[in-house]
């Protein structure tokens, strides 16, 4: 009130605003919606989910991420969810589910504590702390590793199970521990690993053990014209990245021509510079002309005439990975390539894949770079094994860079609930309860794992707590067919170290985030939006 008790207008007519306790139990149970959309995906016996848009476009997976970011999500605390779920994909390519439902579970503790009237600085103060004695007690729980066929392939499968290709997923483990291998960057002082010179390819109409990796790659491409050669062993690549045409002037210039002479004579002299062009792929000794742009439609006669294959419109993307893959340099002017710039290929041949032409280039020299072919039955089917194998690459990429592992089935979420039961007592002031509280969200993760086996939660998180606390079996974890605990090491059920501590660190950073909101204003327009 001001003056006579006028009231003030600070803010547009139609602008919403929510303050206090009501803002954070809002973005509270938004938040808890989104963990509950997903946790029952969770594990191996998670179940999925079908998507369809408004165009009906039907998705169908368990992956926690892209169900995430197909739901058509207004409120910005859950949007800030699906963030951990993103952020823990990009980072590690596993534990989306885990993430988000660890999110979830803490800030389901945290609303309690905040009706029993403590204050969410002190809860978000008391999670801080015992984050960073849960990446302490990760640490001493680390196992390392060396570049084992057999340690990795197991790491790959766990990243696989409980997808919807679960009886192909050894196989598709081995395609993507073999691609992985061909691209590990060695020469530093740690292995390197980017995925992205590994292209992914989806054909449908055979089944998923068709699927192969290509120790090259593969261009959805056709020859120019139908006399160039087909098969090419041995092959000399020129990659170009501008048009295979005559240069134009950089000078707006008209040509007037009065003569069918001068016609004829611009004709031919347009052929000479097309045939200089084709004159100096011969004299490098290149075999095939692969170009990021277009290639003049005299030229591809030229060039089938001279024996040289050619490709034009290739993405600057798959140049790249030609590039890493034959060894060769991706070249600007022509004039300026020599025999040292040409990649190479031990066998270049045109393949029908359901229908359609495609270009194999295979057997580089120390190529690092190379094509994993995805076949299946339906377009739903090999959309799947796309996201599974992706989701397999960058979990092995994380487990090669970093050499350490955890194991899985609960064992780490249930060692780090009772050990941070510990510490919790060398905590003073009220920050203890929410230290207590950061520990009791662990158990969620191996509670859901058994609800969604059709085990009994309360039964298993005993049985885990008596193999831990009692008898020292921090590698315990849940046997989902038995409902006993058995050591997940020796059973192959590991993941990356890294994805545990992304996890958490992703998952406490939105709930401190959530936390601290007690005012949220919305812009005018935006309840008609969240009403459609």
């Amino acid at each position: 009130m001001f003056g006579r008790g006028q009231p003030i207008f600070i803010l547009s007519e139609g602008t919403e605003r929510m303050k206090g306790r009501d803002a954070r139990k809002n973005d509270i149970s938004a938040a808890k919606a989104i963990a509950d959309t997903v946790r029952s995906t969770l594990g191996p016996k998670g179940m999925d989910k079908m998507l369809v848009d408004n165009l009906g476009d039907v998705v169908i997976t368990n992956d926690g991420v892209t169900i995430l970011n197909e739901i058509d999500i207004e409120h910005p605390a859950a949007k800030m969810i699906i963030e951990v779920a993103e952020t823990q994909e990009d980072e590690c390519g596993d534990g989306t589910t885990s993430a988000v439902i660890l999110a979830g579970e803490l800030l389901s503790k945290a609303e309690g504590l905040i009706d029993r009237n403590i204050h969410p600085a002190i809860i978000s103060n008391g999670y801080r702390l015992a984050s960073l004695k849960a990446y302490e007690i990760i640490e001493e729980l680390k196992i390392p590793i060396e570049m084992d066929d057999i340690v990795l392939t197991n790491i790959a499968t766990a990243a696989m199970t409980g997808k919807t290709v679960e009886l192909d997923k050894e196989h598709l483990a081995e395609i993507a521990l073999e691609a992985v291998k061909k691209i590990v960057d060695d020469e530093k002082e740690s292995y390197q690993v980017d995925i992205d010179n590994i292209k992914i390819l989806k054909k449908t109409g055979a089944s998923v053990d068709e699927s192969q990796l290509i120790d090259g790659i593969v261009l959805e491409k056709e020859r120019l014209h139908e006399k160039m050669p087909k098969r090419i062993e041995n092959a000399k690549i020129a990659l170009l990245n501008y048009e295979f045409d005559v240069k134009k002037t950089e000078i707006d210039a008209s040509i007037e021509i009065t003569s069918t002479d001068q016609l004829q004579k611009f004709i031919d002299q347009e052929e000479k510079s097309i045939m200089k062009m084709v004159k100096i792929l011969e004299e490098v000794g290149a075999d095939i002309l692969i170009c990021q742009k277009d290639v003049n439609d005299l030229a591809q006669h030229y060039l089938a005439k001279a024996g040289i294959t050619a490709l034009k419109d290739v993405s600057k993307s798959d140049m790249k990975k030609l590039g890493k893959a034959t060894e060769g340099k991706v070249v600007n002017n022509l004039k300026e390539l020599s025999y040292e710039d040409l990649g190479h290929a031990d066998l270049i041949h045109e393949r029908k894949i359901s229908d359609k032409n495609m270009i194999f280039i295979e057997g580089a020299r120390n190529g690092k770079a190379v094509s994993i072919l995805i076949r299946g039955g339906t377009e739903h089917i090999v959309d799947e094994i796309e996201r599974v194998l992706e989701d397999g690459l960058k979990v092995l990429a994380v487990a090669i860079e970093d050499l350490t592992i955890l194991p899985g089935g609960g064992a780490v979420e249930i060692e780090l609930a009772n050990r941070l039961r510990e510490e919790a007592g060398k905590i003073r002031g009220r920050e203890q309860i929410a230290f207590e509280a950061f520990a009791e969200s662990f158990e969620i993760v191996p509670r859901t794992l058994a609800q969604n086996s059709g085990l009994d939660g309360i039964d298993v998180l005993m049985n885990l707590n008596t193999a831990h606390q009692k008898e020292g079996l921090k590698d315990h974890g849940i046997d989902i067919d038995t409902g006993t605990t058995k050591d997940m090491v020796e059973m192959g059920i590991i993941e990356p170290s890294r994805i545990k501590i992304q996890a958490i660190k992703s998952s406490t950073e939105v709930t401190n985030m959530i936390l601290r909101i007690d005012d949220v204003i919305a812009a005018k327009g935006s309840s008609k939006k969240n009403e459609g």
